[in-house]
């Protein structure tokens, strides 16, 4: 027992006189740049050689891999360089976002949904050393809304196709409502983020009174009833009336009808001697016959520029019944009209 324990004690020194018989050693190198060396020994002998490897999640690019202990106690140089792993860049997410700086390894993505919709799957991946990400693209998935309430006497019709009994966020929905009911409220709702609809709109009974006539008019139903909403009713005018205005009346939403037409009446030219100008044919006032121009419709008399001695027209506009006379023109005598028509304005040179 005595024998093993001197030994032991022995030890120490002999390893140390092994290791410096020869000559200075090398101490343990220090690596830097992502270099390892496996193993723990701390001192080498000249022409040792140590193998070098990138610590993981880094790959070798460049240089030797070995260094030798050299006589003088230092390492051999090494340009072995090694750059971190890259990971594939990330797919797209669709409906949603992806924020990262780079793709190395122990790099880190971020994954964010648009408002509206759910992220499904892990919402961050970490490049690993062996080049892949830790987690695959999740995927964003809408917030769901139940089918769109109806309202009572209402219907929907969806703007696009539904499977199953709920609509996808941004689905929306157009409200109508069977006659004679009104829409009051939105015409659309939408499922929301949330996962609802906006407001339901309401279906309320309209009717409208019997509308009354127009002067010098007819109506296509004097029918004396309530009439229901978005029902019509057309009016007409008697003999050279024209109408002005919308031929048809709708029974609107706040129970009254839309603006009614009106009559307007026909003109007649208020000369007895000249020439005129309408429907781009020059007559005689004799020649109108009857004397009568429409509401809206235009006529042209003739003034003379004395000075110039050259005749010019001038218009004028039929207005419900009334048509002026033009201040420049002059009557002609009935000896000027009757025996030198042709020194009147319309039949001299037009200047």
């Amino acid at each position: 027992m005595e024998h093993i324990q001197t030994l032991f004690l022995l030890c120490p020194f002999v390893f140390f006189t092994t290791v410096t018989s020869e000559g200075n050693v090398c101490s343990r190198p220090e690596l830097g740049g992502n270099i390892e060396m496996d193993g723990i020994q701390r001192y080498f002998n000249p022409g040792a050689e140590l193998t070098l490897s990138c610590k993981q999640g880094y790959t070798p690019e460049s240089g030797p891999r070995k260094i030798v202990c050299g006589a003088s106690g230092k390492w051999t140089t090494t340009q072995l360089l090694c750059t971190p792993t890259r990971c594939p860049y990330p797919e797209s997410l669709q409906y949603g976002d992806l924020n990262y700086e780079d793709t190395v390894y122990q790099s880190t993505i971020n994954y964010t949904c648009y408002a509206g919709y759910i992220l499904t799957g892990a919402s961050s991946t970490v490049c690993q050393a062996n080049g892949t990400w830790s987690a695959p693209v999740p995927v964003c998935r809408p917030v769901t809304c139940g089918l769109a309430p109806i309202p009572e006497f209402g219907v929907i019709i969806y703007d696009r196709k539904i499977r199953g009994n709920t609509a996808d966020y941004g689905v929306r929905v157009t409200y109508k409502c069977l006659p004679p009911h009104a829409l009051f409220g939105n015409e659309k709702a939408e499922c929301t983020a949330s996962g609802t609809w906006t407001k339901t709109p309401e279906c309320r009974e309209v009717t409208c009174r019997p509308p009354e006539n127009i002067d010098h008019g007819y109506m296509s139903n004097s029918d004396q009833r309530d009439y229901d909403f978005m029902e019509t009713i057309r009016y007409g005018c008697e003999g050279d009336y024209v109408l002005e205005g919308s031929m048809q009346i709708v029974c609107q939403k706040d129970g009254k009808w839309s603006e009614k037409p009106s009559c307007k009446a026909p003109c007649s030219v208020g000369i007895q001697r000249g020439r005129i100008l309408y429907k781009e044919q020059k007559l005689w006032i004799k020649d109108l016959q009857p004397n009568r121009v429409l509401h809206g419709q235009i006529v042209s008399l003739y003034c003379m520029d004395k000075a110039r001695k050259c005749g010019y027209a001038v218009t004028t506009q039929c207005m419900n019944g009334n048509l002026e006379i033009p201040e420049c023109f002059e009557e002609p005598s009935v000896a000027d009209y009757q025996s030198q028509p042709s020194s009147l304005p319309s039949e001299i040179n037009q200047c």
